[in-house]
């Protein structure tokens, strides 16, 4: 180092792209370490026993909880009223399906990481999307 606290020319001539790559690298991983955003997510939330949850969208099959595994952090919907949940047939624990809007921070492998807030919707909200009228689920064999 010389006396201004620089280095000598000599090395800032043979390396002047250093302190560029150097400052971009910096930069790159605190775009890489930025926290995931939250997302609203609305579809079809699945609860067919203890412990295991989906969220089926029009964009896929997102993973809430998996019974002994991955459990989403946060609270999960409950439908608006009793009529607006499809229940397996003769079962009066509360597992089956209904329409939903979670606002959630999504991680890997299509897994939900945190749900942020959660809100069940009418039947008829989720039944009246094109995208999702086909991926609803079919308890038909239940019954």
């Amino acid at each position: 180092m010389t006396h201004n606290g620089r280095p000598p020319l000599s090395l800032r001539m043979r390396f002047p792209r250093m302190a560029f790559s150097v400052a971009a690298a910096l930069l790159a991983g605190a775009a890489l370490a930025a926290p995931p955003k939250p997302e609203t997510r609305c579809g079809w939330f699945i609860n067919p026993t203890p412990g295991n949850a989906w969220l089926i969208d029009p964009d896929a099959e997102w993973t809430v909880g998996i019974q002994g595994g991955h459990q989403a952090e946060g609270p999960w919907p409950a439908p608006p009223s009793k009529k607006e949940w499809v229940a397996h047939e003769g079962d009066d624990r509360g597992y089956g399906y209904g329409c939903a809007c979670l606002k959630v921070v999504t991680g890997p492998d299509h897994n939900i990481a945190r749900i942020l807030s959660a809100k069940g919707k009418p039947l008829a909200q989720c039944r009246r999307d094109r995208a999702l009228t086909k991926l609803e689920p079919d308890y038909s064999t239940d019954r």
